[in-house]
C-alpha cells in the first residue's frame, strides 16, 4: 500500500513538471505573447522542432479584454475590447448624416414587418465614409473613432493640400499622427523621379505597400492582406469591411516575357476572401493595405439583455415558446415541437440541406466558390 502511494506521488509530480514546462513554451519562430504585465524576451522562445510540431496549432495572437469587477449583475459577464486610443469626442459633423426612419423598428413604408428583431436602440447618426479614396496625396489622420453603424473604426483624415477631411475604414495598426497615401489616381510624379523615372514593380511595391495606403490591384505584390477591397475600376469597397476582416491577392495573371519583365495577361485579379472564396475583381479596383481594426470584436461579451436594446436589437423568441397560431413549432403540451423538422416561421425547412439558391444565375465573377454545409467539421483543405 505504501508503494502505490508513493508511485502515486512520483506520476503527479512528473505530470506537474511537464505541465508546468508546456506552459512556458511558446511557438517556434513567432513572438510569444503574454498578459499586461510584459512581453517575454527572444530567450525564452525555444526552436526545437519538437515543440513546434507539438504547439504548431497554438494561436500566437493575443486577445486583450477588458474585464469589470462583478458590482452588478449587467457587469459580471462584460467583456470588451481595450481599445484606449479612440477619440472620446464626438465625430465631426460636417460627415455626418441624421439616421432617419430608426425608429420604425424594422418596418416598411406600409408599416408591415420587413426585417424582425429590430428596434429601439440609441439615437445615431451616419458616419459618411469614403470607399472610393480617389483623392492623391499625403493625407493625415488627425484621430481614430468609433462608428456606432459598423464594426470597424473609422479614421479622420486631413488632406495636406487642400485640408480637405474625409472619413475612411481604419486600418488595425493605424494611430493618430500617421500618413497615409492613395495611390489610384496614378503614380505621383515626386515618386517616379526619385525611382530614377522607371517604375519597377519590386520598388513600387517597396515605397507604396504600407498599411493604410489604399492601391489598385496591379500594384499590389500577391500574397498581401488587404480589405475594403472593390469589385470594379470605379466602384468603391464592397469587400472585407467589417472588423478583423481581410483578404488576400493570390492570383494576377502573370506572364513572364523573355527580358525578364512580368506583364499581366488578363484585366481580373484573383482574391480569397476569408470565407474561403476565391473571387475575380477588375485589376484597377482599389483596395488598403492591411486588416480592418478591431480585431477583437468576434470576442466581445455583451453582458445584458439591455445592452443589447441600445444596439437597436430586439429578443429573438425560440418558436416552440410561442403559439401554435405564430410558429409551426408552437403549441402543445410541454416543449416539443411535435415530432417535426425544424421550419421557419412560414414553414421553410432551416436545416437538412434544403437548398434555396438559384442555380440559372451563377456568378461568373467566383472562380472557388466557399464551402458550404460543413459546419463544424469544415477544415482548411475543404
Amino acid at each position: 500500500m505504501l508503494r502505490m502511494q508513493m508511485n502515486l506521488f512520483a506520476t503527479r509530480r512528473t505530470t506537474s513538471v511537464l505541465a508546468s514546462s508546456f506552459a512556458n513554451l511558446s511557438i517556434t519562430g513567432r513572438r510569444a505573447f503574454t498578459n499586461d504585465a510584459g512581453q517575454l524576451d527572444d530567450a525564452d522562445i525555444d526552436d526545437s522542432p519538437a515543440i513546434a510540431n507539438t504547439l504548431g496549432k497554438t494561436k500566437a495572437h493575443a486577445i486583450n479584454l477588458r474585464t469589470y469587477k462583478p458590482r452588478t449583475p449587467g457587469v459580471r459577464h462584460l467583456r470588451r475590447p481595450i481599445n484606449d486610443h479612440l477619440y472620446k469626442g464626438r465625430a465631426f459633423l460636417p460627415l455626418t448624416i441624421p439616421k432617419k426612419g430608426h425608429g420604425k423598428g424594422g418596418r416598411n413604408a406600409h408599416g408591415c414587418v420587413t426585417v424582425r428583431h429590430r428596434g429601439g436602440g440609441a439615437k445615431r447618426r451616419i458616419r459618411i465614409i469614403d470607399f472610393v479614396r480617389k483623392r492623391p496625396g499625403p493625407h493625415l489622420v488627425e484621430r481614430i473613432e468609433y462608428d456606432p453603424g459598423r464594426s470597424a473604426h473609422i479614421a479622420l483624415l486631413t488632406e495636406k493640400a487642400t485640408g480637405q477631411k474625409s472619413y475612411i475604414i481604419a486600418a488595425e495598426g493605424l494611430r493618430a499622427g500617421d500618413v497615409v497615401h492613395s495611390y489610384r489616381s496614378g503614380i505621383p510624379q515626386d515618386l517616379l523621379d526619385s525611382m530614377g523615372g522607371v517604375a519597377d514593380p519590386g520598388i513600387l511595391a517597396a515605397r507604396t505597400a504600407f498599411r493604410g495606403n489604399c492601391l489598385p490591384m496591379h500594384m499590389i505584390p500577391v500574397g498581401t492582406q488587404i480589405f475594403c477591397v472593390g469589385s470594379a475600376a470605379k466602384r468603391g469597397a464592397v469587400f472585407a469591411r467589417s472588423a478583423g476582416t481581410s483578404a488576400t491577392l493570390v492570383n494576377k495573371n502573370e506572364e513572364m516575357r523573355a527580358d525578364g519583365t512580368r506583364v499581366m495577361t488578363s484585366k481580373y485579379v484573383d482574391i480569397r476572401l476569408r470565407s474561403g472564396e476565391i473571387r475575380r475583381v477588375s485589376k484597377d479596383a482599389g483596395a488598403t493595405i492591411g486588416v480592418a481594426s478591431n480585431v477583437n470584436h468576434q470576442f466581445r461579451q455583451i453582458g445584458k439583455a439591455g445592452r443589447s436594446r441600445w444596439l437597436n436589437i430586439r429578443p429573438t423568441v425560440r418558436g416552440v415558446a410561442m403559439n401554435r397560431v405564430d410558429h409551426p413549432h408552437g403549441g402543445g403540451r410541454g416543449k416539443s415541437k411535435s415530432n417535426r423538422h425544424p421550419v421557419t416561421p412560414w414553414g421553410k425547412p432551416t436545416k437538412s440541406g434544403y437548398k434555396t439558391r438559384r442555380t440559372s444565375n451563377i456568378n461568373k465573377y467566383v472562380v472557388v466558390a466557399r464551402p458550404r454545409n460543413h459546419g463544424k467539421r469544415r477544415t482548411k483543405s475543404s
